[in-house]
Formats: structure tokens, C-alpha cells, sequence
């Protein structure tokens, strides 16, 4: 039988109990998941000034020590000269904190041992700590990392998936951006790792992986995922996403992308509810380009979110609802009604329902910002 995984914990608390008690299944679902999920780069310390404040730290922690033992250095006895200077408290606080301890410079007294016990240790401690700091920051940075991870995976709902992100799905994400999907709503899923780098410089969330196995697809939650955009670089590898996808998420919309138009019925059979074929499209762009530039150029505005004029859909308001389509305040060129959609022209879309959904051509918010 099938072993089932658990299901992730979810709570305030769960990231951080989660890596204080968890199954061995779930420990190294956990460590592949950290290796293969890459989330949005953060603001990061130059090296070199993690190493300046490292050596600002050390610094200031040999002052006070010697600062310390000059205050007490009645306390102290020096095996050469019997007196301890400032030279000494300085030399003494480099080898203890250090823990070399030549013994030539010892507390005596019983006020300077209790100083060394209670402020020397602690201070050699941290001393330590610091010149350490390399490992434990690698520790800290992979504690961080599983945490990052586990909380995003808890909470992430209804995002959007785009499974390769080469030309087409670059613009795929610009497009969505663009019409408001906020990025972190957005999950990039390549089998490359430079490629995932990439994207999360972009701000987005990478799953390093090959989309065709529903591992790496789990791994980006698409299982919840409310749309998904498949934009593969090959059609075969585009169908068996496709099927993967719909295989473990029922619900979701599909838009796959594809060379040859011969392979649109099989991504169609596959569970695809859109197939877009890139060179059909680009031949079709070209033709109406080459019979009039001004209405190509048009079409590459309509295409591109955030200039010009957009092509937006959004449902019918009551105020429009048993009117005409020619009463609303955007350029209404089609409306949807159940799983038809019918252009403005049309008999049945001559009055609005307020169930019907209607597609605009309205200026991009941006551009009406800069012409104001």
C-alpha cells in the first residue's frame, strides 16, 4: 500500500515546532524541500562588511576586558615584574580571551577571581562565539531557510503556478504582475538552477525541479494552486506537466503553451482548458503586422499589461446589469455568459445579466497616472 504523506502542521507555532519534533519522513521531506525550494532574495550584508563587524565585535569585547582587568589590576600579579600596567591588562585579556593562558599573569585576590569567573568567562565565551561566527551563521542561515520554507508552504492558497520560466513565462509573470497577482502569489517551477536563481531575484518563489513529476510539483503546492501556466520549451514536456497538473489538481485552470498546433487536441485530452500556440500566434501577429503596422501595433498594446490600452475582464456591476453593452463606461469587445462567449454584435449579449462577465478594452492605469 501506498504510504500517505502528512499533512503539513499549520498554526502560529508549527515552523518552530517543527524543527523541534517531527518524523523522519517529515525531516527529510523538510531538508529537499529546503534544497530545492528557493524563495525571494532578501536584503543581504556585503562579505566584507560582515567581516569588518565581526572584527568591530572582537574589538570591543577585548577592550572591556581589559578595561576590566586595568580597573582590578591590584588583584592581578605579573610573574616578571609583579605589576600589572595597561600593557599587561591588554596582554592578559588577549590569551585568556584566546584561552591560551600562558600563566604568567594570574588573578590572586579573590575580587579579581570572582571578576574573572563572572565577566572574563562570559567574555571569552562571546569572544569565542564570535570567531566562530562563520559556522554558526551557516546554522542560523539553514534553521532560517526550513522556517522560510515550511511557513510559506502552510499558507500558500489559490497562487498561480508557471511552470518554466524562459521567454514565455517570463512574460507570463510581467503579464500577471501587471494586472495586479501580487508576486508572492506566483510560484516558478524550472528545472534549471540558474534559471530559479533568476526568478527568485525577480521576488518570486522557485521550485527546483523536473515539472513532469508530481514530487516537484507538491513541492511548489500546486495541488492547491488556483491557476496554472505551463510554458515548457518542448510540447512533449508540456504534455506530461499537463497531465501530471491535472492528475493533482481538479480544480485548477490550465493554460498551456505549445509549438505545433498538431498537439493541441492531445494537451486538450490531457486536462489543458487553454492551448496557446506560440508560432501560430506570432505567424498570425506578423500577418495582420505586415497588412497594417497600426493595427499590429495595437494588438502588441492589447497584449502588453501596463501601457496603453489593456484588455481586462471583469463581471457585470448591477448598474449595468439589463443594459447594453454599448452603455458601460469601458469598450466592452465580447461578454461571457456560463462557458460561452459571445462578441458584442451578438443577439444574446445585447442585454447584460448580472452572472455575465464581460471582457473591456480600457486604458492601463499607469499610463492615465502619467498622462494626468
Amino acid at each position: 500500500m501506498r504510504q500517505v504523506k502528512p499533512p503539513l502542521r499549520t498554526g502560529r507555532f508549527s515552523a518552530f515546532r517543527s524543527l523541534w519534533s517531527r518524523s523522519r519522513t517529515e525531516t527529510e521531506e523538510a531538508t529537499e524541500a529546503g534544497r530545492s525550494i528557493v524563495m525571494p532574495v532578501q536584503r543581504l550584508t556585503p562579505p566584507l562588511q560582515q567581516v569588518l563587524r565581526r572584527l568591530v565585535m572582537a574589538l570591543l569585547v577585548l577592550a572591556l576586558t581589559t578595561v576590566i582587568v586595568w580597573i582590578d589590576r591590584a588583584g592581578y600579579h605579573d610573574n616578571a615584574d609583579g605589576d600589572v600596567d595597561l600593557l599587561d591588562a591588554v596582554y592578559y585579556a588577549t590569551v585568556s580571551l584566546s584561552t591560551t593562558g600562558y600563566g604568567d599573569i594570574t588573578p590572586v585576590s579573590d575580587g579579581a577571581r570572582l571578576i574573572t569567573a563572572l565577566a572574563v568567562t562570559p567574555l571569552r565565551i562571546l569572544f569565542l562565539i564570535i570567531l566562530v561566527g562563520t559556522t554558526l551563521e551557516v546554522l542560523t542561515e539553514r534553521t532560517r531557510q526550513q522556517v522560510r520554507v515550511h511557513r510559506w508552504r502552510s499558507r500558500m492558497r489559490d497562487h498561480v503556478v508557471v511552470i518554466g520560466y524562459g521567454t514565455k513565462g517570463r512574460h507570463t509573470v510581467e503579464t500577471l504582475v501587471g494586472q495586479g497577482v501580487p508576486k508572492e502569489q506566483i510560484v516558478v517551477v524550472d528545472p534549471q538552477q540558474k534559471v530559479v536563481d533568476a526568478a527568485s531575484a525577480d521576488g518570486l518563489v522557485g521550485v527546483l525541479g523536473d515539472a513532469t513529476r508530481s514530487e516537484t510539483l507538491r513541492r511548489a503546492e500546486l495541488q492547491r494552486a488556483s491557476k496554472i501556466v505551463i510554458a515548457a520549451q518542448r510540447d512533449d514536456t508540456a504534455a506530461l506537466a499537463t497531465l501530471t497538473a491535472r492528475q493533482l489538481n481538479k480544480r485548477a485552470s490550465i493554460v498551456v503553451a505549445v509549438r505545433e498546433d498538431e498537439n493541441v487536441p492531445l494537451l486538450k485530452q490531457s486536462g489543458a482548458d487553454t492551448v496557446v500556440t506560440s508560432s501560430s500566434s506570432a505567424g498570425r501577429l506578423l500577418g495582420v503586422s505586415m497588412a497594417s503596422p497600426h493595427a499590429g501595433t495595437v494588438l502588441e498594446d492589447l497584449m502588453t499589461s501596463g501601457g496603453g490600452l489593456d484588455l481586462k475582464e471583469r463581471p457585470v456591476t448591477k448598474a449595468e446589469a439589463g443594459g447594453s453593452p454599448r452603455e458601460c463606461d469601458d469598450l466592452v469587445v465580447a461578454v461571457v455568459r456560463g462557458h460561452r462567449v459571445l462578441d458584442y454584435t451578438h443577439p444574446e449579449a445585447a442585454t447584460l445579466q448580472l452572472t455575465d462577465r464581460l471582457i473591456t478594452i480600457r486604458r492601463a492605469a499607469a499610463s492615465s497616472d502619467r498622462a494626468v
